[in-house]
C-alpha cells in the first residue's frame, strides 16, 4: 500500500468518518481502513470486527451499506477497488486501540533491527506507551522502541498436537 494509515485527512480517515455510523448501526467496529496502490490498482479496504467474531455474510452487509455512500461522496479520483474483511485470528496491531485490546496477549514484534540478535520477539504485552512496548519474554521484560517496530501482530496457540 502506498498511503500511510489513516493520515490526518487522508482518503483512509475521511473513509472511516464517513463509514463509522454505519459500522455502529450494524454492531461493528472498524478495526482499520487502508487505502493504496496493490499492483496497478488501487484499493479502500475495511477491516470490520465484532466480539463474536465477522462472519462472511457480516462483510457482505457491511459493504452493500457503505457502497452507495462513497459512491454518493465521490471525493476519491478514479477507480478503486472496495474491500471488507475481517482481521483475523492474528492480526495487526497498528493503532493505539489495537494496542489497548492485546494487553495480556501474546504478540510478536519483527523488528528492523536485531535486538540480542533477534529481528523478532515474541512476548506478551505487558505495557506501551508512545515511545515503548514493553513485553514478557519468559522471566523477564523486553522494552523495544516503538521505531524499531516495523509490525506487531497478535500470536495465537493453537497447542501442541501430537
Amino acid at each position: 500500500m502506498t498511503e500511510a494509515k489513516n493520515p490526518k485527512g487522508g482518503v483512509a480517515a475521511r473513509a472511516e468518518a464517513l463509514v463509522l455510523p454505519t459500522a455502529k448501526e450494524q454492531g461493528l467496529t472498524l478495526w482499520d481502513v487502508t487505502f493504496g496502490r496493490r499492483g496497478t490498482d488501487l484499493y479502500l479496504t475495511f477491516t470490520i470486527d465484532k466480539e463474536e467474531g465477522v462472519t462472511i455474510e457480516d462483510c457482505e452487509t457491511f459493504h452493500r451499506a457503505i457502497d452507495p455512500l462513497l459512491d454518493e461522496a465521490d471525493w476519491i479520483d478514479g477507480s478503486y477497488m472496495l474491500e471488507v474483511s475481517s482481521p483475523g485470528i492474528e492480526r495487526e496491531l497498528t493503532r493505539p486501540e489495537h494496542y489497548e485490546y492485546a494487553l495480556g496477549m501474546r504478540v510478536e514484534a519483527k523488528l528492523y533491527a536485531p535486538v540480542n540478535k533477534q529481528k523478532s520477539v515474541t512476548g506478551v504485552l505487558a505495557s506501551y506507551d508512545k515511545e515503548t512496548l514493553t513485553l514478557t519474554v519468559g522471566d523477564g521484560e523486553t522494552v523495544l522502541p516503538r521505531s524499531n517496530v516495523a509490525k506487531l501482530t497478535t500470536v495465537f496457540d493453537f497447542g501442541n498436537e501430537t
